[in-house]
């Protein structure tokens, strides 16, 4: 059966990002980034190399001596990139969930592969975000953002919807900020519950500790 909230395929961006099929670079994303159907965004191929790599240059230019960006380092970084073109720059907030949505060390902070994967999944979000602002407004609406996400192979209630709405938007309109932070944590709240959703039928019995561990850290 098809997991609930993950339509089949778990995000699959094959359909929402116009004139892209599978297998192909996905635009301005500096390496070769190949379409996936894991968690809504693209997956990096295995040859990729980071001599003359744009991403590379943005991400060396600002890490410390350890290799590393934390949240200040990662706003920097992005902002100095530019990847959130015409919109305004990521809050330090969204930045410090995009490092907890891919911190697999538990370093509280971002190496470089894990930047790449941020990279990738910024770029496609960005696409989508795009595509279902139909009226380039800058800001996405409620019907808007409920095509997004079933775009992203999420089947969500409409009190679902509208919950997240009223957490994210401003006068009912969701600017690009508040809306990839929206999907920075729908996939790290899916991933913690589908990791422990070992039958994969949509549910699962927590400890309250570790219901805290992976709800706080987002």
């Amino acid at each position: 059966m098809a997991y609930p909230g993950y339509g089949g395929g778990f995000g699959n961006f094959s359909i929402q990002v116009p004139g892209i099929q599978m297998g192909e670079p996905v635009p301005e994303t500096g390496p070769a980034v190949l379409l996936d159907e894991y968690c809504g965004f693209p997956a990096f191929s295995d040859a990729y190399s980071s001599a003359g790599d744009s991403v590379y240059t943005y991400f060396s230019a600002v890490a410390g001596q350890d290799g590393e960006l934390d949240a200040e380092e990662l706003q920097r970084c992005l902002t100095q990139s530019g990847i959130s073109g015409t919109y305004s720059p990521f809050s330090l907030e969204t930045c410090r969930i995009m490092i907890a949505m891919l911190d697999r060390d538990y370093t509280g902070k971002l190496g470089f592969s894990e930047f790449k994967e941020l990279w990738a999944a910024l770029n496609a979000w960005k696409q989508n975000f795009m595509t279902v602002d139909q009226d380039g407004s800058g800001t996405v609406e409620h019907h808007e953002l409920r095509q997004a996400i079933g775009l992203m192979g999420y089947r969500l209630s409409p009190q679902t919807i509208t919950t997240i709405v009223k957490r994210y938007s401003k006068n009912g309109r969701i600017f690009f900020d508040d809306y990839v932070a929206c999907c920075v944590k729908l996939r790290a709240l899916t991933d913690f519950f589908r990791k422990r959703d070992h039958l994969q039928q949509g549910s699962v019995n927590f400890m309250y500790d570790d219901f805290l561990q992976g709800t706080m850290a987002i």
